[in-house]
């Protein structure tokens, strides 16, 4: 698996730690930028890592900034990107499982590091159940032309 990490400013010293973290677990990362601490606008990093994994050059990617909500409006943009800013644990094994989401966005001004530590490798530890999840992300990308009320005769 190849990942791919993006973010401003404001996720540096995050970014940096998650890097650390993939690297010494023995994965392959595409530090995307930025890198330095100088003010920048997320959506250059957002769009770097979302393009990357959307074309298939990356598996997956990780983007932080001080919300984690700019990272994943940016990314969601790109075709087959389902990017998700989460906060917790659980909701990060279940965007994982129920919608396959492919970016991670988290938040330096929201979490410590220790808490984006866990939800990263909940976030990576969980992978996508298929099944009616499968034809959730059907509706998603338009592909599925019936919808939940038209099945219940609505």
């Amino acid at each position: 698996m190849r990942y791919g990490f993006g973010c401003d400013h404001a996720g540096i010293d995050f970014k940096e730690l998650l890097v650390r973290e993939l690297e010494g677990a023995g994965h392959e990362v595409v530090d995307m930028g930025t890198f330095t601490r100088e003010r920048t606008d997320f959506p250059i990093y957002a769009n770097k890592v979302a393009q990357a994994v959307s074309e298939g050059t990356l598996d997956l990617g990780v983007l932080v900034c001080g919300t984690g909500l700019g990272m994943a409006v940016a990314a969601s943009r790109y075709p087959g990107i389902r990017a998700v800013a989460v906060s917790d644990c659980f909701s990060a094994r279940m965007a994982r499982r129920h919608t396959d989401a492919n970016i991670l966005c988290l938040g330096a001004r929201v979490l410590g590091e220790g808490a984006a530590l866990e939800v990263l490798r909940a976030w990576l530890s969980a992978e996508f159940e298929g099944g009616r999840y499968e034809q959730r992300l059907q509706m998603m990308r338009g592909g599925y032309k019936g919808t939940s009320l038209e099945a219940a005769g609505s």
